[in-house]
């Protein structure tokens, strides 16, 4: 008969600083003694837990608590704003992005660098900008837990399979940089800083528009990738079989019809900052570019939201910048395309995160990853003999 073997000592403490951390974080100025008698462990417990967190920096003393009522208050404890930060980095086609937050997710640095991608030199152009990133972090006096990074491609256990606007296959990039990321597209990375500190919708799809087109689906507050991680590959869905070649190989993909490359083309816009001064003049070209854009857009995004029932779409991206001039026909389309409509129409939002949403996502997962198990925090950044016992 095979039987469960007892919890260690390891998995209980772990358990027990996972509960407590995220209760610190989801109620911060909370005391003690609130915590012991919200998560339901003992006092002492608690006590011993917060005071490991609290000398890790996870975890910060502030004021007495405010409270009404005989007896000594306890001193409020929340998340640190000087413990470690989770960085994020993003290979765009065309840029370079870094961002780096804190322990609730507020951004404390941040930089954009344009340049083409589309170069064997793009490893070494990231690799000096991660050394600069961290370098931002020292001169802020704050510790990294970990990068993130986010590459417009298939991801699959850290490795970038196919990135096609890149020029990528079976790229390993901890191996050509030298370090250990968490690697994700960037289309989810980006849903899930729209989840975490967005429009704050249970259910949506989040498109976003540069010279690719990416969206990440989150379903029930949580994110869609498919069996393999591959889902939400929406810029390849054929909208005009018969249309140009794209980078992937097919003919008529949404991105090849839609992407940001394809509007500037038609509007006779070199930059999105000129689009965007020319559809504020009312200029026909560029109108009719973005109406154009929309068309396929909406058919695209029509087969996402008949498959997967998601009730509302997030323009991310350059398509936030383009939502005044994009929403409309973009509505018109989807209410064409989708049945549901009638009793049940389509939200069409803009991101309130814009085109930062990746970068932001990516390091917004590593500071998830230290709330949802500090102890492995704990034990590899502060080691006490206990934990070398553990392990």
């Amino acid at each position: 008969m095979i039987g469960t073997r007892p919890a260690g000592q390891h998995t209980v403490r772990q358990h027990n600083a996972a509960l407590v951390l995220r209760a610190i974080a989801d109620g911060p100025g909370v005391s003690r003694a609130g915590l012991a008698a919200t998560i339901g462990l003992t006092k002492a417990t608690v006590s011993s837990v917060v005071d490991r967190l609290i000398a890790a920096d996870l975890v910060a003393e502030g004021e007495p608590e405010q409270r009404v009522g005989p007896g000594r208050r306890g001193t409020v404890v929340s998340l640190s704003p000087t413990g470690p930060h989770g960085l994020g980095i993003e290979i765009g086609v065309d840029y370079l992005a870094s961002c780096l937050v804190d322990l609730t997710g507020t951004v404390r640095a941040e930089e954009v660098r344009y340049a083409d991608n589309r170069t064997p030199r793009v490893f070494q152009r990231v690799s000096a900008f991660l050394r600069k990133a961290r370098k931002q972090a020292e001169a802020l006096g704050v510790s990294v837990a970990g990068v993130g990074v986010a590459v417009p491609g298939l991801v699959e256990s850290g490795l970038v399979r196919l990135a096609p606007n890149l020029g990528w296959r079976d790229v390993d990039l901890a191996d050509r940089l030298g370090e250990t990321f968490t690697v994700a597209n960037e289309a989810n990375f980006a849903a899930l800083a729209e989840l975490w500190h967005g429009s704050a919708l249970p259910d949506f799809v989040h498109v976003s528009g540069e010279i690719g087109i990416g969206a990440g689906i989150v379903l029930d507050r949580a994110l869609f990738e498919g069996v393999r991680g591959a889902g939400g590959e929406i810029g390849h869905l054929p909208v005009a079989p018969d249309g140009p070649p794209c980078s992937c190989g097919a003919n008529g993909c949404l991105e090849r019809m839609a992407g940001q490359e394809e509007i500037l083309r038609l509007a006779g816009a070199e930059r999105v900052d000129a689009l965007i001064t020319a559809l504020e003049s009312g200029d026909a070209a560029a109108l009719a570019a973005v109406t154009t854009a929309a068309g396929h857009l909406g058919i695209g995004l029509s087969t996402v939201v008949n498959l997967m029932d998601v009730p509302a779409v997030v323009l991310g991206g350059t398509y936030a910048r383009l939502e005044p001039w994009l929403r409309e026909p973009l509505l018109v389309e989807l209410e064409r395309r989708v049945p549901s409509t009638a009793w049940s129409p389509v939200r069409v939002i803009r991101s309130a995160l814009g085109t930062g949403a990746a970068v932001r996502g990516a390091a917004g997962s590593v500071i998830r990853g230290v709330l949802a198990d500090p102890e492995h925090y704990l034990t590899t950044h502060w080691p006490s003999d206990q934990d070398a016992r553990d392990r």
